[in-house]
């Protein structure tokens, strides 16, 4: 396979999970709205709405169209998630025990974040 198949094969495989993302956040929008940070109102409604980008962001990617906005939007927004959710879970965590799953989600999201600047940096 030359390069591009296999950047395209990774764009798909990566898509499909952040499809899936954000197929979960309709599916468990109750449950994840205690994630949401308390500075913000309205916490199931920021679940669903953010649901709804990570959707746009796999079409985006999927299809081929604004594929450079939509990564870079997706990258911001999985930095800010980072920021706002995932690292003041570790920072507070009660023990060692409590703290595994926020970092690991904070690694995970770190990761997904710079294969979406990867994607914005070969998208139109």
């Amino acid at each position: 396979m030359n390069n591009t198949t296999v950047s395209k094969v990774g764009i798909i495989l990566y898509a499909l999970v952040i499809g899936f993302f954000g197929i979960n956040h309709f599916l468990n929008g109750i449950g994840m709205a205690k994630m949401v940070p308390g500075f913000l109102p309205g916490g199931v409604f920021w679940v669903y709405i953010t649901g709804a980008a990570l959707l746009a962001a796999a079409i985006a990617f999927l299809i081929d169209k604004q594929t450079r906005l939509a990564g870079l939007l997706l990258a911001l927004f999985l930095i800010l998630i980072v920021l706002t959710v995932h690292l003041p879970a570790v920072l507070n965590a009660q023990d060692e025990s409590y703290r595994r799953l926020p970092m690991i989600n904070l690694i995970k999201d770190t990761g997904l974040a710079a294969g979406a600047l990867m994607i914005a940096g070969r998208g139109n």
